[in-house]
């Protein structure tokens, strides 16, 4: 139920073979993982429900699964580094049952309750130990999308996925939200347990900031509808609130009309601050392209890190040429797009325009055509191809942070040009963000400077990937973190993972008391969302 967001590029998907061993061996066990499934067999360690008798007689419109089956439903995630066994898995039906599993939790002193929506957590947030794991999916809500076209709104369910709601809205309407992640088979109250960070944000906002309405079942087992005027603590609580207060049952999103098309762009360049001076000229100008990002990728031949990298169409070629002769071990990629309708908008003199502005190298340009479906779709095929070679289901110690303007450059220097100059595997994102389009009501954290940098490792492994393998990755990632400690840098971690209240107080900052405060009023049991380690039951300050 934790969001997280996927931005490989585009022609990765014939790559992916190249980091898949030729022989057939079987991963070994990973140092890293906390645990793996357990064996069929291994019935000791399998929670028993009936001993328990705590969910005795739960009487709820969906169904319970226990045992092994409840392991393989709500014990791994994506990012594959953590393992809890649940005492169940609850499908439910709706509203009304997360209700009958929260309140049942309540008459325990130990239970705890996780929402799970499509399983992309990395650090096993959505996840409870001996505890009861909904399966948000599952919810008959999600089925209902329904738009109101003279509001300009649609209501979903939370557990529903943001891919679906893209198709019924354009398909049936014309119209779309406004903003959106780049993988869109993630929930809505996922992302929006989050902040949910894309292309559009520097225009609308994350995603959080074009929610009007929210139904919520907070830790007290109650339902309550909210809004900015209507139970607003408990709505601006639950924004960005890593699932700490309630759990979002549907929500009430903008529209606007679906443009036809989009014209997609990529430009490069091989110094950091004529990067980041495009970056935050297009978020700060009045008159720009309708998605803004960007990435680091390596400047070298290596398929999956190097030049073929910022290639949109197999028939582009990357020419390295007429690349500088003093450049250094990573370049830079600036990512737009333009949106436009068929037969009436030419995109081409806006094009020149806008880009006329920018100080890209001028060899380096690379631009399609797509259908707005397919340019918000532009991953699926990415995720098809690694479900395929086996790389979709190894771990991914992928790590999500924002970093102040102040520091981004000292952090490119000591970070992207130093630790990472060999890449991780997938792309490294970076673009910048205006923190005026966050409401500082919401429960999430940010950096202090008004803009502020997204930086995103997202890793691959091979197939079969090493104990030592991925501990490296685990210890580099931990590397930057204290990197950024050490330095005195205004960052802070995005979807954050840590084990302690030391190191909760410090990413919250003067915000911890606001913290601890609306936990104490929509979770006093601490029930909710045990897997952020945040709180735990009977927890003490």
């Amino acid at each position: 139920y934790i969001y997280i967001y996927i931005y490989l590029p585009i022609q990765l998907h014939h790559l992916i073979s190249l980091i898949i061993p030729k022989n057939n061996q079987s991963p070994k066990m990973l140092a890293c993982l906390v645990e793996r499934l357990v064996a069929e067999n291994d019935t000791d360690s399998i929670p028993d429900p009936e001993k328990d008798g705590v969910l005795k007689d739960l009487n709820i419109e969906g169904s319970i699964d226990y045992g092994v089956t409840a392991i393989s439903l709500g014990s791994r995630d994506f990012g594959g580094l953590y393992s809890e066994k649940p005492l169940a898995v609850i499908r439910t039906g709706g509203a009304d049952d997360v209700v009958r599993v929260i309140r049942r939790a309540l008459e325990s002193p130990t239970l705890t309750v996780a929402a799970r929506g499509n399983g992309h957590s990395i650090n096993g947030q959505a996840m409870a130990h001996h505890g009861l794991v909904i399966d948000m999916k599952s919810m008959a809500d999600n089925n209902r999308i329904d738009v109101n076209v003279n509001s300009m709104c649609v209501d979903v369910g939370g557990g529903a996925l943001w891919s679906d709601v893209l198709k019924h809205c354009v398909s049936e309407y014309g119209l779309a939200p406004k903003s959106w992640t780049d993988y869109l088979h993630l929930t809505v109250g996922g992302t929006l347990s989050n902040a949910g960070v894309s292309g559009q944000t520097f225009r609308y906002g994350p995603q959080t900031s074009t929610v009007t309405e929210l139904e919520v079942v907070t830790g007290n087992g109650e339902i309550i509808v909210c809004s900015n005027s209507h139970n607003s603590q408990l709505f601006f609580s639950v924004l960005g609130g890593l699932g700490q207060f309630g759990i979002i049952t549907r929500a009430r999103v903008l529209l606007q009309p679906a443009p036809d098309m989009v014209r997609w762009i990529r430009v490069v360049y091989s110094e950091f601050d004529e990067f980041t001076h495009d970056a935050e000229l297009l978020i700060t100008s009045q008159e720009s392209f309708d998605y803004v990002e960007g990435f680091v990728f390596v400047n070298s031949d290596d398929p999956v890190n190097g030049w073929l990298s910022v290639l949109l169409d197999s028939n582009q070629a990357f020419d390295p040429t007429h690349l500088p002769k003093k450049t250094g071990p990573v370049l830079y990629c600036l990512e737009v797009a333009l949106h436009y309708n068929n037969n009436h908008d030419d995109p081409f003199m806006m094009v020149e325009k806008l880009l006329g502005k920018l100080r890209y190298l001028k060899h380096f340009r690379f631009e399609i055509d797509l259908t707005y479906m397919n340019f918000l779709s532009r991953v699926d095929h990415v995720e098809e191809a690694a479900r395929g070679s086996g790389i979709w289901a190894t771990p991914h110690p992928w790590l999500n942070m924002f970093v102040s303007k102040k520091d981004i450059d000292a952090f490119n220097r000591i970070v992207f040009q130093n630790i990472l100059k060999n890449g991780v595997n997938g792309p490294i994102l970076t673009y910048p963000l205006l923190r005026s389009k966050w409401d500082n009501r919401w429960s999430v954290a940010l950096p202090k400077n008004e803009m502020f940098y997204l930086v995103a490792l997202l890793r691959f492994t091979h197939a079969h990937p090493t104990e030592s393998e991925i501990n490296e990755m685990v210890a580099q990632n931990e590397e930057i973190v204290q990197t950024c400690i050490k330095n005195g840098f205004d960052f802070k971690m995005y979807l954050p993972h840590y084990n302690s209240t030391v190191e909760w107080k410090r990413h919250f900052g003067e915000q911890w008391g606001r913290f601890v405060n609306r936990k104490r009023q929509f979770d006093p049991k601490y029930v909710l969302a045990p897997g952020q380690k945040i709180f735990t039951r009977n927890h003490q300050f």
